[in-house]
């Protein structure tokens, strides 16, 4: 060996030991790209809500090497013991089943007098980027070996992947089958359990059947690909997949899509039936398509404020009304993630100042009815605390110097409109249901009720009009199904809370002018002005209906009239029957008509409609 390159070695080998010494503690891989879900990669396990052990241990050459998991943050993360300085761990990750991953995440490396490390936690989920992930323990001591990949299954309620059919609740076939060379391939689903299983028929030996899933409506599907892929047997015709579930509670994804596809032995080509989410109920199927949108992370849908205080609230009304407990984690996770301080443009074009609040009144409003709707789900206190801070900052804006009362729509004091005040009018006498021995919070609402039938807001025809003139009259600007539904969700409560006839007389006339009325109700169907024709309405209008919806199933619970009801289940059904995709998407136009819109916020305001009508 030349004196030269023995110079270069011990160089090396120095640089080795020096960089040996450098890693003693975890440190997250440059490979991946960090993944946020309840919290971002590279938490510290000693924050771990839970430690569980869900695949076996290995021995590494007398070491052990363990995978950790808490499902309750939906994080893993790795340990080796009994070792020696220099033995190694890490996490490798996969969102294709196993087939790529990646590697040497949050490598740690034993220090030199210690004989065990671990390293830092790592998401098993993805719902923000809709991925499904697979995490793995692995080791380098005199050799390199891994645990088993957790999860490999995705489990809803009693159900499984690799379930049987035969134990399905159904067979129902939601989309056409699609034909490929003479067979026949199609979809199955178990309604109920949102279990999905494919079938090829009219086939031969080794034809194959197979199911795609995706969890963001079929655009990509790495980790669903060719689940229980299956051959025809020889001498037989036809077979099927094993089910697959289609809600993944554990991975914090909901809203799966499933497809059937299939393939002839003799030819290469595949043929797929449409995607589908299963529908156990009308509005459970809303609610998880809802779901498919919710920023997990932030703990919001991303983009509309307020709008997002409205798709909480439905949320929350199907779980009440339903007596479901699976996205209690929903409420929770919204509350603690937006109660406290933002910029303008983090959340709102306002800046949001703690407690939900901010410079528009009725933006703070809509998060108070929220959070007395989680209270009454949960009975959790904080969340009526937090209600009655929102509607005391509310009431600040109470002005009797202008028109003789009535809440400002924003804090600049520009304008008195109907939604604020309508907002306002509800908030104190839920406050004053729900708060024993309270006079406060009543003697409010009936001063906001006497006002608000004074005001002008109410036009001759039984229509709330959008709000007041500068001269406090009304300024017979656009009717719009929010600001009618509120004043009658408004007078049904007081009704309740005093029993006096008048506010329940109130209720009934608005509800009355809002069916019958072409300003609002077109051939039995809700329709906004910007329902119509070529028309397109605005992020805030595409949620005005199921506000409207909630407040006049309220009302119809109150009379039992069955004119009310029959007007409730009307349009949920036009909403399942006209306005639904595959996907159980709704859209703005509850009577199908195009152009229709479709996001996050028409699901959430048909999925208004449609727990009001499971509700009766």
């Amino acid at each position: 060996m030349s004196a030269r390159l023995h110079r270069v070695l011990h160089g090396l080998l120095t640089l080795a030991i020096a960089l040996a010494g450098l890693v003693a503690l975890p440190t997250p891989s440059r490979a991946a790209t960090p993944v946020c879900a309840l919290a971002c990669d590279t938490l510290d396990p000693s924050k771990a809500q839970r430690d569980t052990f869900p695949v076996p241990n290995v021995n590494l050459n007398g070491r052990t090497l363990k995978l950790h998991v808490s499902d309750p943050d939906s994080m893993a993360w790795a340990s080796i013991d009994n070792g020696v300085a220099g033995d190694a761990v890490w996490l490798d990750r996969s969102w294709d089943r196993g087939a790529t991953w990646e590697g040497l995440l949050g490598k740690a490396s034993i220090p030199g007098t210690w004989t065990g490390t671990r390293t830092l936690m790592y998401n098993l989920t993805d719902p923000v980027g809709h991925r499904r992930g697979w995490l793995r323990a692995c080791g380098d001591a005199a050799g390199v070996t891994c645990t088993d990949w957790v999860h490999p299954k995705v489990c809803d309620g009693t159900f499984c992947d690799g379930a049987d059919p035969a134990t399905a609740a159904g067979d129902d076939r939601p989309v056409p089958s699609t034909t490929l060379f003479g067979r026949t391939i199609s979809l199955h689903v178990d309604q109920k359990n949102s279990m999905a299983w494919g079938v090829i028929e009219s086939g031969g030996a080794g034809d194959e059947i197979w199911l795609d899933r995706s969890w963001d409506t079929g655009a990509t599907w790495p980790e669903g690909s060719s689940l229980g892929r299956t051959s025809v047997a020889s001498g037989k015709t036809s077979t099927r997949t094993a089910m697959f579930a289609t809600r993944d509670p554990r991975g914090l994804m909901f809203g799966g899509a499933v497809r059937a596809c299939g393939r002839a032995a003799a030819h290469q080509e595949g043929s797929c039936t449409a995607w589908v989410r299963p529908a156990p109920s009308r509005a459970r199927a809303a609610a998880d398509a809802l779901m498919a949108s919710y920023h997990t992370y932030e703990g919001w849908w991303r983009s509309s404020w307020w709008n997002s205080a409205v798709a909480v609230t439905s949320l929350i009304d199907f779980a009440q009304r339903t007596g479901r407990h699976d996205y209690d984690w929903v409420i929770a996770r919204t509350f603690e993630q937006n109660r406290g301080t933002f910029a303008p443009g983090e959340r709102s074009s306002d800046a949001v100042e703690g407690h939900f609040i901010s410079r528009a009144i009725d933006d703070a409003a809509w998060w108070g009815v929220a959070w007395l709707a989680a209270y009454d789900h949960t009975h959790e206190r904080r969340y009526l605390d937090e209600a009655v801070t929102i509607a005391t900052y509310v009431h600040q804006y109470w002005d009797t110097g202008s028109c003789g009362g009535g809440v400002w729509w924003d804090r600049e004091r520009t304008y008195k409109n109907a939604v604020t005040n309508g907002l306002y009018l509800w908030l104190t006498t839920s406050l004053h249901q729900r708060i024993s021995g309270d006079s406060v919070w009543g003697g409010r609402a009936a001063t906001a009720a006497t006002w608000y039938l004074d005001s002008g807001l109410i036009n001759s025809a039984g229509l709330v009009n959008d709000g007041l003139t500068a001269g406090c009259r009304n300024n017979a600007q656009t009717v719009w199904s929010y600001n009618q539904g509120l004043a009658i969700g408004a007078f049904t409560q007081l009704w309740r809370s005093t029993g006096d006839e008048r506010y329940l007389d109130t209720a009934r006339r608005l509800a009355d002018a809002a069916t019958t009325s072409a300003a609002l109700t077109r051939d039995g169907v809700l329709t906004e002005s910007c329902d119509t024709g070529g028309n397109a309405c605005d992020d805030n209008q595409k949620q005005f209906k199921g506000v409207f919806m909630r407040h006049f199933a309220d009302l119809a619970d109150a009379t039992g009239s069955a004119t009310y009801r029959a007007y409730v289940k009307k349009q949920a059904d036009s909403i399942w029957a006209t306005d639904r995709d595959p996907l159980n998407r709704l859209g703005q136009r509850w009577a199908g008509t195009a152009p229709n819109q479709v996001d996050w916020r028409t699901q959430a305001s048909a999925l208004g409609a449609l727990t009001a009508a499971d509700g009766l």
